[in-house]
């Protein structure tokens, strides 16, 4: 795997939104800022309610440390939830604290974004059409597209298309393709690949077998990647599905491209569930997250690991340029 670059050793400021305050996102940002390799990387803004982030040092016995400051948005009646309550109540607030952090960081009073999990459903009871966290925060941030990054130790990928039907997903689009591989390429050169190796998944069994079960990877993949190429990125396929993510782990790819939700959500959960991180890409700004939900079954209950949250928020930092661990222990590295 190639070497990251050094980056520079300067402080950032990092906005923390604590997800629905139903689900276990409170209890994981408070337990992560705990975490003595965490706290000194930057300054922290924990958007939310105090009472909740309160509430949830309560539960875990936790104090803040000096440099993390709660914004206090006061949307949540103290009294008008509980933990692992689905409530529109808690879907309208998530919604606040991400809108305050996305401001925040457009302004140039963040230098990140880092957001613990909200609820679909608790949102659409609110009465919000939404689709996703990404989706949302580009349509705050003005973007006109977006891509998911998941980013762990040992495997990257990008995907062309996410929170929609398998059936649309497959309905290939060659211009996005080529937008998601230099989107991808981008995000690998910002955590120091200087010239990062991109594997770029096929859409059909065998990336399609020359035509013989389908012909989407040959007539849009495969232009996608010649143009690529055209353009100076070291990049490779249509390729197979059920290999590239092997090869890639044996470290012959530094980043794969997916082409649809599943085929690179699958392999990169089974490979590093709590240490990979969810980067947005496309915005103009660094937004990364956990990725994983709001655990209503196990909130309020000091049982969740933060892992997850403290390998969003470092690799946060080191986007942001900020301190950072050096080489080992973080997501992308």
């Amino acid at each position: 795997m190639e070497r990251a670059r050094e980056l520079p050793k300067t402080r950032s400021v990092i906005a923390i939104t604590i997800g629905d305050p139903a689900g276990i996102g409170p209890e994981v940002v408070v337990k992560a800022l705990a975490d003595a390799g965490v706290a000194p990387l930057a300054d922290w803004k924990i958007i939310g309610d105090a009472a909740v982030v309160e509430r949830a040092c309560e539960l875990t016995g936790i104090r803040l440390p000096p440099n993390a400051e709660i914004c206090d948005l006061q949307a949540l009646d103290p009294d008008g939830w509980r933990p692992g309550q689905l409530s529109a109540a808690c879907g309208r607030a998530a919604l606040a604290y991400i809108r305050e952090a996305v401001r925040l960081c457009l302004e140039g009073r963040a230098q990140a974004l880092t957001t613990a999990p909200v609820n679909k459903e608790a949102i659409t009871l609110a009465g919000e059409a939404f689709t996703g966290h990404t989706e949302y925060i580009a349509a705050l941030c003005g973007a006109p597209e977006s891509r998911m990054l998941l980013a762990g130790s040992r495997l990257r990928v990008v995907h062309v298309s996410t929170h929609v039907a398998l059936r649309r997903a497959c309905e290939l689009d060659t211009a996005r393709i080529l937008r998601t591989i230099e989107l991808g390429g981008e995000a690998m050169s910002r955590l120091g690949f200087a010239r990062p190796r991109i594997a770029v998944c096929g859409l059909n069994p065998h990336a399609g077998e020359h035509g013989l079960f389908g012909d989407e990877d040959v007539r849009s993949i495969l232009p996608a990647v010649e143009q690529a190429r055209g353009r100076g990125w070291d990049c490779h396929g249509p390729l197979p599905g059920d290999t590239v993510f092997l090869r890639a782990l044996r470290e012959e790819f530094d980043l794969v491209v997916a082409m649809y939700h599943d085929q690179g959500h699958i392999p990169a959960k089974l490979v590093d569930f709590e240490g990979t991180v969810n980067v947005t890409l496309g915005l103009p700004i660094v937004r990364t997250s956990v990725d994983h939900g709001t655990a209503f079954d196990i909130a309020g209950q000091n049982v969740a690991n933060p892992a997850n949250m403290k390998a969003a928020l470092r690799l946060a930092v080191r986007m942001a340029g900020g301190t950072h661990e050096g080489q080992g222990g973080t997501a992308a590295a």
